[in-house]
C-alpha cells in the first residue's frame, strides 16, 4: 500500500512540473544575422563598378555595430567608408565604392544583429577591364 501511495505521488509530482513547463514560454531560438544577398553578388563578375556595395540581411542590424569595406587586390580600402544601414530598410547595409579600377575587390563586413549576435564575413568580385 505504501509503495502504491509513492508512485502516485511520484506520478503526480511528475505530472505538475510537465504542465508547468509546458505552460511556461519558450524564449525564441535567436538565430544569427545571415546575409540574403548583395550588389554586387559573391563571384560576380562586372563591366563596371557599382557606386555602393549594398549588402541586405534577414535580421534588423544594429547601425553603431555594423561595418563594410571594400578591398582591391594590393590590400587597400577603396570605399569612401560612409557606412550606412538603410533608414528605409535596416536590413541593408551599404558604403560606395571610390575607385572605378578593373581588378579583384573583396568586400569584408561585421555586423551586430538585434539579436545580439556578431557576424562577420567577406566575399570577392570582379569588374573586368573594359575594351
Amino acid at each position: 500500500m505504501k509503495a502504491v501511495r509513492a508512485r502516485r505521488s511520484w506520478a503526480v509530482a511528475l505530472a505538475g512540473a510537465l504542465l508547468v513547463g509546458l505552460s511556461c514560454p519558450v524564449p525564441p531560438v535567436g538565430a544569427h544575422a545571415s546575409l540574403v544577398r548583395s550588389v554586387p553578388a559573391h563571384r560576380a563578375v562586372l563591366g563596371q563598378m557599382p557606386e555602393r556595395v549594398q549588402l541586405w540581411f534577414n535580421e534588423r542590424l544594429e547601425p553603431a555595430y555594423s561595418t563594410v569595406s571594400v578591398w582591391n587586390e594590393a590590400g587597400a580600402q577603396v570605399d569612401a567608408r560612409d557606412v550606412t544601414v538603410g533608414p528605409d530598410d535596416p536590413r541593408r547595409l551599404s558604403v560606395t565604392v571610390e575607385t572605378r579600377q578593373p581588378g579583384l575587390y573583396t568586400v569584408t563586413y561585421r555586423v551586430l544583429s538585434v539579436d545580439g549576435h556578431i557576424v562577420d564575413n567577406r566575399f570577392t568580385f570582379t569588374v573586368k577591364a573594359s575594351r
